[in-house]
């Protein structure tokens, strides 16, 4: 694939930005990829195949626009910057199957813009995070209900082993949970400062979400779900005895007897548990709550 990546644009990129006065903004997180071979591999974990539709976050000076226009039959990409529209209007002219939206994609509703995808077989959202959003953004794609094949991102590296990392490992938490429950992770590549301008002053990893037709767990309420998960986290050092007494107001008897009925030693951490152990620990509180009519959703 690398033949179908324009090299001159991307040594000319620094020329482009400065042919529109434009001026990196600190406060949005922006460093734009120039090295052409993470590029491809970004292009190529997004798995495009004819007949692919792309929703593009942070298309930036649209160098990654242009090889995903090449591959996908419609790519809608969200900036929220509109300095860069200038940029955009240059880099990205003639390319009649990109269409930009400028906006913060936080406040993009997205079953509106799938509109955009109905003549494609599949969608998948290729991005450049932000790092200090990349939670809130992934959330806002996952929980959205829009039918989603690959999200492929540019993360921290730090974040990316939060994503990947499974029961009993430090980076384990209620992030790792979360995406999980949405989708099989794994990382397709680190990404060095220098592939940036400007170089940002972390590692990156590039990392892809196939996002599961169902959850990975059955639960009876989703939102249940999310809370236990986020009280076995609450306190790191504390047992899930203590942690799920303090966020649920369970009597420390009480909450011993649910955790062993669900096969679950009190003593244990938050940070041992599988998503299934989570998932039975919510069947369990669930029916607790329901049966002493406290249940609120």
């Amino acid at each position: 694939m690398s033949d179908q990546i324009d090299l001159a644009r991307l040594s000319s990129l620094r020329e482009l930005l400065q042919t529109h006065g434009f001026q990196f903004k600190k406060q949005l997180g922006q460093n734009f990829l120039v090295d052409a071979r993470v590029l491809e591999r970004i292009v190529d974990a997004a798995d495009l195949i004819p007949g692919d539709g792309v929703f593009e976050i942070g298309p930036g000076a649209g160098v990654v626009t242009q090889v995903l226009a090449q591959q996908a039959t419609q790519v809608v990409a969200v900036e929220k910057d509109r300095a860069l529209a200038p940029v955009l209007d240059t880099s990205l002219a003639g390319l009649n199957n990109v269409k930009v939206v400028y906006a913060d994609v936080l406040d993009v509703n997205l079953n509106e813009v799938w509109n955009e995808f109905s003549n494609c077989a599949r969608v998948s959202v290729v991005a450049n995070l932000p790092y200090y959003v990349t939670t809130p953004i992934l959330f806002h794609l996952l929980e959205s209900g829009v039918p989603l094949h690959n999200v492929v991102v540019m993360v921290q590296k730090e974040v990316a082993d939060r994503l990947v990392s499974g029961p009993g490992t430090k980076d384990y938490g209620a992030l790792s949970v979360a995406v999980q429950y949405y989708a099989e992770v794994d990382k397709v590549l680190r990404v060095h400062p220098g592939a940036f301008i400007p170089p940002p002053n972390v590692e990156s990893e590039v990392v892809r979400l196939r996002v599961r037709k169902q959850p990975a767990v059955i639960v009876p309420d989703q939102t249940l779900f999310f809370r236990v998960v986020r009280a076995g986290f609450a306190m790191r050092r504390k047992t899930l005895l203590n942690n799920l007494s303090h966020s649920f107001g369970f009597t420390k008897p009480d909450c011993e007897h649910l955790l062993l009925c669900t096969g679950i030693e009190p003593r244990r951490r938050g940070e041992t548990l599988s998503l299934d152990e989570f998932a039975r620990l919510t069947s369990a509180i669930y029916e607790k709550l329901h049966s002493n009519k406290e249940y609120t959703p």
